[in-house]
């Protein structure tokens, strides 16, 4: 599938530090030995004051980050994914969620975007593992534009925070600014009463590709780019319940504990419907570049359109 291509999301979120920590010098950044990984590159030369390099030392980048924001600090703490929420989670979980410390955590080249380098690159238990944490938001862009909008509002923001992004460029779901970004508002997409799809991060592009394609089968599908998972607009996914009949989340994660297990756990709650979770099974991903992943677990929009179309005639 042929997608067109801007940037990548972790490079709109450092131009946008990079933008905002000009005007605003309690903006801090840290990483470990991740500035390229990152596109730090540009805000280490221009704002060094402002920027803390510690090495390969996840958990103490998390440990100064807390130290930092304790001293009124905007502290952005950036790398890998898998190793923020893997090596350094009891720093996550006392020093920033626990103590409430105002860090933000940019977790780049998250779910399967080392494809290749299999699971220990992989970060796909993230979710699962942070929404567990009291306190901790988590939110997943989808775009580059959509990026921007969410680092303004975290600058300003004092909650404690986990930001995963991927690694390569990525397709625009929204062609322009005028859209509203709310941290805990779902944007919806694309209106249907047919059934609704739910998406996250990367997966909304998939999501919008196969409600266009499931139009073309008479099946008009509501499409929810549910970019905040926690704290995840509940009434958003309550009406979709009401008004379309069946849901299918897709997230770049395992099934267990994430965007559908979040929509789940609200249906039953609230209006009991069919829920049909897509992700990554109960085993370690395969190997390979990022879409071809997508395609052999079938959260890419061909797999998604087959699924629906499949889920909504029986």
């Amino acid at each position: 599938m042929k997608m067109k291509q801007t940037i990548p999301c972790r490079q709109s979120f450092t131009d946008m530090l990079l933008e905002l920590g000009r005007k605003d010098k309690d903006i801090v950044v840290v990483t470990s030995d991740a500035r390229g990984s990152v596109t730090l590159g540009g805000f280490a030369k221009e704002l060094p004051g402002q920027f803390v390099e510690v090495g390969i030392a996840e958990q103490n980048a998390v440990g100064v980050s807390a130290g930092l924001s304790m001293t009124g600090k905007k502290v952005f703490v950036c790398g890998p994914a898998c190793f923020y929420v893997a090596r350094s989670l009891e720093q996550v979980k006392v020093d920033v969620a626990y103590s409430q410390n105002n860090v933000k955590i940019l977790g780049v080249s998250g779910g399967v975007s080392y494809g290749a380098l299999g699971a220990t690159h992989h970060s796909l238990h993230d979710i699962a593992v942070l929404r567990t944490f009291p306190g901790m938001q988590i939110i997943l862009p989808c775009d580059a534009r959509q990026t921007r909008k969410l680092v303004e509002r975290l600058v300003n923001d004092n909650h404690p925070a986990y930001v995963r992004v991927g690694r390569n460029a990525v397709p625009d779901v929204y062609q322009d600014d005028a859209f509203d970004f709310q941290i805990g508002k779902a944007n919806i997409l694309a209106d249907g009463n047919d059934l609704t799809l739910i998406g996250t991060g990367e997966t909304v592009y998939h999501c919008c590709e196969a409600a266009k394609k499931l139009k073309g089968q008479g099946i008009n599908a509501r499409v929810i780019d549910m970019h905040t998972l926690k704290p995840a607009d509940t009434a958003a996914i309550v009406k979709a319940a009401k008004e379309t009949g069946k849901i299918i989340t897709v997230e770049e994660h395992h099934i267990f504990g994430g965007l559908g297990a979040i929509v789940a756990e609200t249906v039953v709650r609230n209006h009991p419907v069919p829920v049909r979770i897509m992700g990554i099974p109960d085993e370690n991903a395969v190997h390979g570049k990022p879409l071809e992943i997508f395609r052999h677990y079938g959260i890419d929009a061909e797999g998604i359109y087959h699924t629906a179309v499949e889920f909504y005639r029986n």
